[in-house]
């Protein structure tokens, strides 16, 4: 490993805050926009680069580990970036779909695009830096980093209710971000470690485990903690509310990649380190997952709105997620990190298309819509690929992770089997009809507004090519998944020994 290597970790975290910090000190608005396609881009080559050269048996290993001082030595705080075979997916994810939203920002004509811009890059910065982070301290620092400008974006740039809406998000985020960081310190204080390293945390722990008593309130206080950012049941309605202000590119970062945060935390963190504590809860946390599922499913099939459609059908998807991780099994977690890779591209791609459907019939009123393939059939086109990926369509890169938990929730319990299949049900109902109501059908009042525009009302290539890059990545994994799965079963396999070694008495608990 050459010593550049050693560092496109941290060059990928520090490109976008770099140009962030340029635009912030009065940089020209011709050279931050050219700047801006530098800070999306180079994370962006980064991860896929990283992706094509990763070695595939690491194990319970990182490869570009590298470590920084940072003067927190002393409390056992050091910038440590690296990648395992479960940090590598979401690396990659978060580089793609922050190069789609940004390139979609920058064409985006906003207000103050410059400090849009701005925003966007801090944020691109802080989702790259939680996904390479070692160090649980600087995981957790990093996420706070991105979630700051959702507020400051929802607020100034959103639609309708965006005060009320960047209120709500600003409450229920810091109170999920209060409780994981209460858990954190439990387990690093509990675990005598006496460094937040995250491989020395497992090998400590791993000698030494914690009580069950400790493992139960650490991994409840995670659980509900980063369950309120992912948006578990009941503590979800931030979300479709959240997105359905944010701007598009916005939504895209957050729906597509910071909501991963929370799932990410309970599968590399709280799975490995408390797995006593993680059987305790696993019937509640499967009962949640069916509220997300079956409730929201519901709630998601009564919407008339397309951009809600969006945001509820997200939140519904995630009770899958939650429902891999209450199996307590490799098979869970492996099809928990493979849907939220799946799902981050589609869910991303179907706010960008929302937005694109909305600038040409300026209303996301399912009812008022009807028709538009007629004039938009590259929009639509790009519109049923994301829904069938949404749906878990074969060849897409929902379909594996989707597949992987229903296996591994059979295993578990056959009811909870049939809850998640009937998931698919409301899934396809709801999107499908969607995606007659906009396309399909007689043409509508909007219509005909598109109808009468001079201009071609198809999608521009500057819509275009987020699209693209966001689809090609969904058809690439879902026709080589092998090229995520297997170095990430290699590191569940290696990480995992505890939860496969838990009492049957315990597990069924």
């Amino acid at each position: 490993m050459n010593m550049l290597s050693e560092h496109l970790l941290l060059l990928a975290i520090a490109t976008p805050f770099l140009v962030a910090v340029a635009i912030f000190a009065g940089l020209p608005k011709r050279y931050s926009v050219k700047l801006s396609y530098l800070g999306f881009g180079v994370p962006a080559l980064i991860s896929l680069y990283l992706w094509r050269v990763l070695p595939a048996d690491l194990g319970g290993h990182y490869a570009y580990l590298a470590r920084y001082d940072t003067g927190l030595s002393v409390l056992g705080i050091k910038l440590t970036l690296g990648l395992n075979g479960i940090s590598l997916p979401l690396f990659v994810l978060a580089g793609v779909v922050g190069l789609a939203a940004g390139l979609y920002a920058i064409q985006s004509g906003a207000e103050r695009l410059k400090i849009y811009l701005a925003l966007l890059l801090v944020m691109q910065s802080g989702l790259i830096g939680a996904f390479a982070s070692v160090d649980v301290f600087f995981f957790y620092f990093f996420h706070e980093l991105a979630v700051i400008p959702t507020f400051i974006m929802v607020g100034i740039w959103g639609g309708r209710d965006r005060s009320y809406a960047a209120m709500k998000l600003t409450i229920y985020l810091t109170l999920g971000a209060m409780l994981s960081l209460i858990g954190l310190i439990l387990v690093y204080a509990q675990s005598q470690a006496g460094s937040f390293n995250l491989i020395e945390l497992r090998q400590t722990l791993l000698a030494e485990p914690l009580s069950i008593t400790v493992q139960k309130y650490g991994f409840g206080l995670l659980m509900f903690g980063f369950g309120i950012l992912v948006s578990l049941w009941p503590f979800h309605t931030w979300a479709p509310l959240g997105y359905g202000a944010a701007p598009s590119s916005a939504a895209m970062l957050h729906a597509g990649v910071l909501k991963k945060f929370g799932l990410y935390g309970l599968v590399q963190i709280a799975l490995p380190l408390l797995p006593l504590g993680a059987a305790q809860w696993s019937g509640v946390l499967s009962v949640l997952a069916l509220g997300n599922i079956l409730v929201i499913g519901f709630v998601t099939l009564a919407q008339r709105d397309l951009k809600q459609v969006v945001g509820y059908g997200s939140v519904m998807h995630m009770g899958y997620a939650f429902l891999g991780v209450a199996t307590l099994s490799v098979v869970g977690a492996g099809g928990v990190v493979l849907m939220m890779v799946g799902h981050g591209l589609s869910v991303a791609l179907l706010f960008l298309l929302s937005t694109s459907v909305h600038h040409r019939t300026q209303t996301f009123d399912l009812s008022e819509m009807g028709g538009l393939a007629q004039k938009a059939p590259v929009l639509a086109a790009f519109f049923v690929a994301a829904t069938m990926a949404s749906i878990g369509l074969p060849g897409l890169a929902n379909f594996w992770g989707e597949l992987t938990i229903f296996v591994a929730v059979w295993k578990s319990s056959p009811w909870l089997a049939a809850g998640a299949v009937a998931g698919v049900v409301i899934t396809a109902i709801y999107a499908l009809r969607a995606t007659a109501s906009v396309f399909f059908g007689s043409p509508s009042e909007a219509f005909a507004k598109v109808a009468a525009q001079t201009p071609p009302v198809d999608l521009r290539w500057s819509e275009k090519v987020p699209a693209l890059i966001l689809l090609v990545m969904l058809l690439v994994i879902g026709f080589w998944p092998k090229s995520l799965s297997t170095p990430l079963n290699s590191a569940l396999q290696a990480i995992y020994p505890a939860m496969s070694a838990l009492p049957p008495e315990i597990a069924r608990k």
